[in-house]
């Protein structure tokens, strides 16, 4: 096998000239200054790159694919880049060749089949793309929650097994998909599992699928599954000691699932939804997390319909979000999701170019929108307030169709016994901004630390899973942590056990010893993570998920690195990589910050 190197000058040169030649100029950059946004991860990393090239057309991505394999470069695969875990960036300068990034946003195209029960994804078509797609058919895609806003991209989605808020759905899922990917030979092939019939050749299967050239009697269904379809199953086994879904499981790991930039994908085939005829929201808080863990589980028990949302917030996320995620709440409430990616990508542009400038204080623009979005009324729902001043805990229940009459039932039935808890049904605007607030407490935490950066030394954010027979689902630190705190910010979705947890250091304390002492705590009580979320540059992979790592990408050329292994082709800097997967997985003790 070839040595691997960075690329000299001329040799540079050249994969850039080739790039040109495959996509235009439009659609490759180069210069440091108009990289730089792909280059940042959404809220933490970052790394250099000698181009970031944007192809049009599927063909046109297979054509860059393989130029950056002939030149043996690192290949970085990246969408909307929203992940929150340095998933979908370089991380550091470290690599043992060049880095690459291929931008998938502008292959966006959605192709419907069986009248939309199930539907055919590129890579750069986002959440907030098939929802309008869908909408008139009365079906609904796999996540709907906030992060359609920001533009997340459904393969995204599935590559990084994302969950959402959904109850009833999981993680999303597939084992239809279309991808390329490097065999131990260093030969790049492309790989149809779409269960459509589109030739053999490359280029012609990529140019068929992307026109829709099929018939119906080309398409296949099988016994794979293009959703998780039995996670209402697992979430309903509330004694099981372990959490109903991680990054990490294996059960959830296959090809395009969970691959996290190992495969570089070109379709995927997943079910969707049907759109519930009739929504009511209910709003529950308690003083007593016990109440909460007693409705978890009779909800999930005894009821016959499960509710279509459960989501989680601690009065402290409630408070710090009401201050600190206005802009965001009034942006999408009043500016609609169509123009929110836009807004973020604008503002990270702007922001890049105005840090340069001498004099003017960093994030500069973050922080103009944080004092304008104080200058407008309260956005938040009197009832909603009134909670949060009774209540401790607080909890955004959705039920559809026939569990809204069963659900109403139990909710009034289970809380005649409970004093210190309450709820009530939210008019359409109350349910509208409860989710909208649920949504914006998820960036509060680094607004915090952008405006209060003088006391705050760091955002360490956790994405955890609890064990499905978890009572004390509530965290207790200990005083050598807590004192080290400015505050902490728990939210998430409930009946999944699956937590966002943000913690504000204060100035000068030690974010590596804290993190560690916090992780090992979970690891005591059997948590998981990430829960969520690709485990990026910030957490340690699993034994079992860098294995599959390694599987998909034996030459380790496919955004190397994540899950803190090796970025050497090969793994060329561990002799063994079994002992190099048990080391990794047994530690992760790094200052990760700012993750999900």
């Amino acid at each position: 096998m070839n040595t691997p190197s960075r690329l000299s000058s001329s040799q540079q040169q050249a994969l850039i000239q080739t790039l040109t030649d495959i996509v235009g100029h439009k659609n490759l950059l180069t210069d440091a200054s108009h990289t730089q946004h792909y280059r940042t991860g959404f809220r933490s990393g970052g790394g250099s790159a000698l181009a970031v090239i944007f192809p049009t057309s599927l063909v046109m991505q297979w054509r860059v694919l393989q130029a950056c394999v002939d030149a043996d470069v690192v290949i970085i695969m990246q969408a909307a880049n929203t992940g929150l875990t340095e998933g979908s960036t370089p991380k550091g300068d470290d690599y043992d060749r060049d880095v690459v990034i291929i931008n998938t946003t502008r292959l966006d195209g959605l192709q419907l089949l069986d009248q939309g029960k199930q539907v055919i994804s590129f890579p750069g078509t986002t959440l907030h793309h098939l929802e309008q797609t869908l909408r008139p058919l009365n079906r609904a895609p796999h996540s709907v929650i906030g992060s359609s806003c920001i533009g997340a991209s459904i393969v995204g989605g599935v590559a990084n097994n994302s969950g959402g808020a959904l109850v009833k759905r999981g993680p999303a899922y597939t084992e239809y998909s279309l991808f390329a990917q490097l065999n131990e030979a260093g030969e790049l092939v492309l790989v149809n599992h779409l269960g459509i019939a589109l030739g053999d050749d490359p280029e012609t299967i990529l140019a068929r699928v992307e026109r829709g050239d099929y018939r119906p009697e080309d398409i296949t269904t099988d016994t794979r599954k293009a959703s998780a379809h039995d996670y209402e199953q697992i979430l309903r086994d509330v004694d099981a000691d372990s959490p109903a879904r991680y990054n990490a499981d294996k059960h959830r790991l296959h090809e395009v699932s969970g691959c996290a930039g190992k495969l570089a994908v070109f379709a995927v085939r997943l079910d969707t939804y049907p759109i519930p005829e009739r929504e009511k929201v209910f709003y529950i808080g308690t003083n007593n997390p016990d109440v909460f863990y007693q409705l978890r589980r009779r909800v999930l028990s005894d009821l016959s319909h499960l509710p279509e949302v459960a989501e989680y917030m601690h009065r402290e996320a409630f408070n710090i979000a009401e201050r600190y995620g206005k802009d965001v709440f009034l942006a999408i409430a009043r500016l609609g999701t169509d123009s929110i990616p836009k807004m973020f990508a604008l503002k990270a542009q702007i922001t890049a170019w105005l840090d340069k400038v001498p004099l003017l204080p960093n994030s500069l623009p973050d922080k103009v929108m944080q004092y304008v979005s104080q200058l407008f009324p309260q956005h938040l729902p009197s009832r909603m307030l009134a909670f949060r001043d009774r209540f401790e805990h607080h909890l955004i229940f959705k039920a559809s169709d026939e569990g809204i009459e069963e659900s109403s039932q139990f909710l009034t039935q289970f809380f005649a016994d409970h004093d210190d808890s309450d709820f009530f049904v939210c008019t359409e605007e109350e349910a509208k901004k409860a989710m909208l607030h649920r949504f914006a407490a998820a960036g509060a935490a680094i607004r915090y630390h952008t405006m209060h950066s003088n006391d705050v030394e760091d955002i360490l954010a956790l994405d955890i899973a609890l064990k499905r027979n978890e009572k004390h689902w509530v965290e207790q630190l200990p005083d050598t942590i807590e004192s080290q705190l400015v505050t902490k910010l728990y939210y998430g979705h409930f009946f999944c056990h699956v937590f966002h947890q943000d913690y504000i250091v204060k100035k000068g304390a030690d974010v590596h010893a804290i993190k560690a002492k916090m992780l090992s705590q979970l690891n005591e009580r059997g948590a998981k993570y990430p829960a969520e979320h690709n485990v990026g540059h910030l957490y340690a992979a699993e034994p079992d998920l860098a294995h599959f790592y390694h599987q998909l990408d034996p030459t380790n050329s496919f955004n190397p690195g994540i899950g803190k292994t090796s970025k050497k082709k090969y793994n060329a800097d561990c002799q063994c990589l079994d002992h190099q997967l048990r080391h990794r997985a047994s530690q992760d003790t790094s200052p990760a910050t700012h993750e999900h």
